[in-house]
């Protein structure tokens, strides 16, 4: 049996996406990954599956930005071609905030519009805000709207794309965990291990999230609700069977352990003032992981000629922003590689912060056996 043309070891969200796309085109591929199909130990598995590229703006540098906007097109695209369907909604979000913490949104809105020279949002009013959102009725006197922005059912996600792996011919290794030194055959390894590949890429470090999922059927949500406050900045989803998803942004912790009492408690009360109906919800989860990031905050790859290995890392909380992107670039790349395994990696066109700049600390990257600097695609 021939070897496969790409083994990818990792398979969350990017691993997942990344060999669905590549058989897609035509490769042969094979995925390992060292927990099972349905995927409820990936990093995505704890996560509100956002595509929000105009709220990340204030904090994101203009490139990701604008890759978190190709994201949401390729999205759009892809889903659709998936044997299954998977929850999708380009529905938008509003942005609510109590009357003492009005300078945040302020804030949010001038930032927006000096970072963001695409930046498309409406001032709501209450009776708007209203209109458009019932369930928050005489809850807020204002609210921003950001119309557009898009939110996938991740739990959905990531068993479907194992379907559309097996309906492909793909070889798919579950319960399977790949050592550093026990590399799969294949013409070329994609590391997509995320924060699990700690042990090659030094500057992996998790950044944790938290997240509560409530029952609450009789409340329906239309759009994807985020409250701007200094401390407690939460965001709520609806998921289909009248659940919802109480997230947290991120707190600079590697601490993967259980969700704390007062993590728990921020989460709740910072969800019960949105909508005091929820106190009624029923909790089905409190859950948490550490989502990979390097020190920039921006993902990354880079490539061992000598063990025809490219490493893609760094997605930060951006998984569901970006992956779609990352994977573009990566199968834009990928011909070149298959080629000439020997060749080095060049700077992309599209994103210019992916292109190649040499290594910073030479005892945390990989080297080629002649000596040279390896590049890496920032």
């Amino acid at each position: 049996m021939n070897k496969p043309d790409i083994a990818i070891v990792g398979g969350g969200l990017l691993g997942r996406l990344l060999a669905w796309r590549a058989a897609v085109g035509g490769l042969r591929v094979s995925l390992y990954e060292a927990h099972d199909r349905l995927g409820g130990q990936a990093t995505a598995w704890v996560a509100g599956g956002m595509v929000t590229p105009q709220a990340e703006a204030v904090d994101a540098e203009p490139e990701l930005v604008a890759m978190g906007r190709r994201s949401l097109s390729l999205w759009r695209g892809w889903l659709p071609a998936l044997p299954k369907p998977v929850h999708y909604s380009e529905s938008g979000t509003l942005l609510v905030w109590q009357r003492t913490d009005a300078g945040e949104a302020r804030r949010f809105a001038t930032l927006l519009r000096t970072r963001d020279p695409q930046a498309n949002y409406q001032c709501l009013d209450a009776q708007q805000l209203a209109a458009k959102e019932p369930a928050l009725e005489n809850r807020f006197r204002e609210a921003l709207f950001l119309p557009g922005e898009a939110h996938v059912d991740n739990r959905q996600l990531l068993p479907v794309l194992a379907d559309a792996l097996d309906g492909l011919g793909a070889e798919c290794h579950w319960n399977r965990r790949v050592e550093d030194a026990e590399l799969p055959d294949a013409s070329l390894v994609i590391d997509c291990r995320g924060k699990s590949a700690k042990s090659r890429w030094k500057e992996v470090r998790g950044v944790r999230g938290e997240l509560v999922r409530l029952h609450a059927p009789g409340i329906e949500l239309r759009h994807m609700i985020r409250l701007l406050h200094p401390r407690y900045s939460i965001y709520l989803i609806a998921r289909p069977g009248g659940n919802l998803v109480v997230g947290a942004t991120s707190v600079e912790s590697d601490d993967c352990s259980p969700v704390s009492v007062r993590g728990a408690l921020e989460l709740l009360s910072a969800a019960y003032a949105v909508l005091p109906a929820l106190g009624e919800a029923r909790i089905l989860e409190l859950d948490c992981d550490c989502r990979p990031a390097l020190p920039d905050n921006r993902p990354a790859i880079r490539y061992t000629p000598r063990l025809r290995l490219l490493e893609v890392n760094g997605l930060y909380r951006h998984g569901f922003l970006l992956s779609p992107a990352v994977v573009e670039e990566v199968l834009t790349i990928l011909p070149q590689f298959l080629a000439n395994p020997d060749s080095e990696l060049a700077a992309s066109p599209r994103w210019p912060s992916l292109g190649a700049r040499k290594a910073a600390l030479a005892g945390d990257r990989p080297s080629s056996p002649d000596g040279k600097e390896v590049l890496i695609c920032r």
